[in-house]
């Protein structure tokens, strides 16, 4: 196994083997720079850490490398984990987003959650752009268990619920990292935020 990989590599390496990062699709390229707004602007402005995205390398403790689609690092981690200033970290960030592409999910859902949740990633967001869901798991005595699947519901799915379905919807989702900040549905996937 390679010790240390060329930054700027179009490829993650997962258990030893090489995986192609193939360059994203404009779904998840909105998501993407959704979450660094939102999330980033909040951790930046309370001093509470950094965030990352796409060819961004991580290096796991287990070996793997991955350049996940979104990452936050707390204040008191980032100090520690960054080995210099260029797009490299050695360690574990609190938080990592997947979003999916056609090409990556069957490895988000599956290899990628295990070691994520093998290395102590205390928060994995699994996130369709095609369906508008995002899957929240939350490490829990060193196992993921699923927090919740969070929807943006279409107005036409609106109208075909119940009084009470709509009632039960949960338009935010809480940043279990960020003491529970919470971010609209519709912010993550819209191309405007609301307030």
């Amino acid at each position: 196994m390679e010790p240390f990989l060329e930054v700027n590599d179009d490829y993650e390496l997962i258990e030893g083997e090489k995986f192609m990062s193939p360059s994203p699709g404009w779904g998840h390229v909105n998501v993407t720079a959704n979450l660094v707004k939102i999330i980033g602007n909040y951790a930046s402005i309370n001093k509470l850490g950094v965030v990352a995205a796409d060819n961004f390398d991580v290096h796991f403790p287990d070996g793997s490398l991955f350049k996940p689609d979104f990452i936050f690092v707390s204040a008191e981690k980032a100090k520690l984990l960054f080995e210099d200033k260029n797009a490299t970290l050695h360690g574990v960030p609190d938080m990592v987003a997947e979003i999916f592409s056609r090409s990556t999910m069957k490895r988000d859902i599956g290899i990628k959650k295990d070691i994520y949740e093998r290395n102590g990633v205390k928060e994995y967001w699994i996130i369709d752009p095609w369906s508008e869901n995002i899957q929240v798991y939350l490490l829990r005595d060193d196992k993921y268990r699923l927090d919740d699947v969070y929807h943006n519901y279409s107005v036409a799915e609106l109208n075909e619920l119940t009084d009470e379905e709509r009632a039960e919807i949960k338009n935010e989702i809480p940043v279990d990292v960020l003491d529970g900040f919470k971010i609209k549905i519709k912010n993550i996937f819209g191309w405007y935020f609301e307030a």
